[in-house]
């Protein structure tokens, strides 16, 4: 598994808003997470993207385990799903995201792509709020680390 900030940040626009990727890793499709029409069961992209966004964490020096002991838990508010192109069993993509803040959400922009063409599967905006000893709060430290990734020209 590959994971690395996105060395070309402006793919094509998609519809809609400009895709300023900032992280990206690649995994496969793993036969078990195939229904039986023989495609990845749509729960399993959220699986994907959590993984995504735990990589990600990781690369911004926090570590979501180490978060939760001090008391920060980043909790998903929102998710918008669309599904494009199915992936089926080891195929191998890219999970690719971005990110913005509006007041104490963080909204992650999140891809998948087919490895082999290149080819949209799935995309997902996931609000993530913190709460901060059970409390809905903002957080110093996922500003801090958030900070050289946040996309401010939308």
């Amino acid at each position: 598994m590959e994971n690395f900030a996105c060395s070309n940040p402006q793919p094509p626009n998609l519809g809609g808003k400009k895709r300023n990727y900032v992280f990206e890793t690649k995994m496969e499709v793993r036969d078990y997470e195939c229904d039986i029409e023989g495609i990845v069961n749509n729960a399993n992209y959220l699986h994907y993207t959590e993984h995504t966004r735990h990589l990600f964490l990781r690369q911004c020096g926090l570590s979501f385990a180490e978060m939760h002991q001090r008391g920060v838990d980043a909790v998903v508010a929102r998710m918008t799903l669309q599904f494009k192109t199915p992936l089926r069993c080891d195929d191998e993509f890219i999970s690719r995201l971005w990110l913005e803040k509006h007041g104490i959400k963080y909204v992650f922009h999140q891809d998948i792509f087919r490895a082999a063409d290149e080819v949209l599967c799935f995309r997902g905006d996931i609000t993530l709020v913190c709460l901060v000893d059970g409390r809905l709060s903002g957080s110093d430290d996922y500003d801090r680390a958030f900070a050289p990734y946040l996309n401010t020209d939308q």
